[in-house]
């Protein structure tokens, strides 16, 4: 089984949509769906039909959470502090092109958010960082060609 790095951040942020799916979401469900059947006619019974979708999806994202924090691997950024990109490190890369600088915190594949800064480190731009030192240039593959960067900072947080 392959374990999923990430932080204890995303780590709680999972445990606490497991516990809201669990605690309210499913017997709400369920609730519905027992409401939906006093209605009669199960084969023409558009609310029945739609609980049921529901609780297919509430079953589905429950199963993956599980599977996930079960799998999850919390990586403390601090312990693997260093002066090169590491998981949990924030990196300001600037542009080669533009001088435009940019910074990424690199998160597991679940945590990642790019409008927030977060990528993951399964993305292309992780991948050419990581094990780097300030002041190295990278490549990046990208849809519109490779783009170069330069490391400018890193800070564990």
């Amino acid at each position: 089984m392959e374990k999923i790095p990430m932080t204890e951040g995303g780590f709680n942020r999972l445990e606490a949509e497991l516990k809201q799916l669990r605690t309210h979401d499913r017997p709400a469900v369920i609730q519905a769906i027992a409401e939906a059947r006093e209605h009669g006619d199960l084969s023409e019974n558009a609310e029945y039909h739609a609980a049921r979708e529901r609780q297919s999806f509430i079953e589905g994202r429950i199963a993956e959470l599980e599977d996930k924090l079960s799998r999850a691997e919390v990586i403390d950024p601090a312990k693997l502090s260093g002066d090169k990109v590491t998981f949990g490190t924030t990196v300001t890369l600037a542009d080669e092109e533009t001088d435009e600088e940019t910074t990424y915190t690199l998160v597991g594949p679940d945590e990642s958010d790019i409008k927030k800064g977060l990528v993951s480190i399964t993305a292309p731009l992780a991948r050419a960082i990581i094990g780097k030192a300030v002041g190295d240039a990278v490549e990046v593959p990208a849809p519109g060609g490779a783009r170069g960067y330069e490391i400018v900072s890193i800070e564990v947080r």
